[in-house]
């Protein structure tokens, strides 16, 4: 058992702009070598081209995109008696939303195309629309979960 004491919660403040914590806690996972202004230029740009594109609320937008990528049940390694099982967990809400977040950048990064803000906007849309890699990534661990529902009874 562990003898460190538990990390606590951060709370994250509010973008200038859209007054959205969404928008800040998505900036953070864009951010490199601490440039917090440029991870913020890209998220602005890359929420304009969805306005652009789609002509609705942004923020709108990358809720949905949120809410459709967020995996409802995940899978944790636990060993027992000399063998380790995947044994599936629910996820918390918090815990949830920043998985989505994560998945979103890191299938943004990874894709193909002109400039990160263009990818980004690109890779919100398909999560919004329940398309692209970032929903693959749900069903994949909603699959991995529902494979490994036999060892449930070994929870946490």
């Amino acid at each position: 058992m562990s003898r460190r004491n538990i990390a606590k919660k951060r709370l994250t403040n509010p973008d200038p702009k859209y007054n959205s914590k969404l928008v800040s806690m998505l900036t953070v996972r864009i951010l490199k070598n601490g440039k917090k202004e440029l991870a913020y230029k890209i998220v602005y740009k890359a929420l304009d081209i969805i306005n652009e594109k789609t002509s609705r609320d942004p923020l709108q937008v990358l809720e949905q995109a949120i809410r459709n990528s967020t995996p409802l049940v995940e899978v944790k390694s636990r060993r027992v008696g000399g063998s380790t099982y995947q044994v599936p967990t629910e996820v918390r809400a918090y815990r949830g939303i920043n998985l989505a977040l994560r998945w979103v950048a890191k299938f943004a990064y990874s894709r193909s195309g002109k400039s990160m803000a263009f990818k980004l906007a690109h890779e919100i849309l398909d999560a919004s629309n329940e398309s692209g890699s970032t929903i693959r990534k749900r069903e994949e661990t909603h699959r991995m979960a529902e494979a490994n529902k036999a060892f449930a009874h070994y929870r946490y």
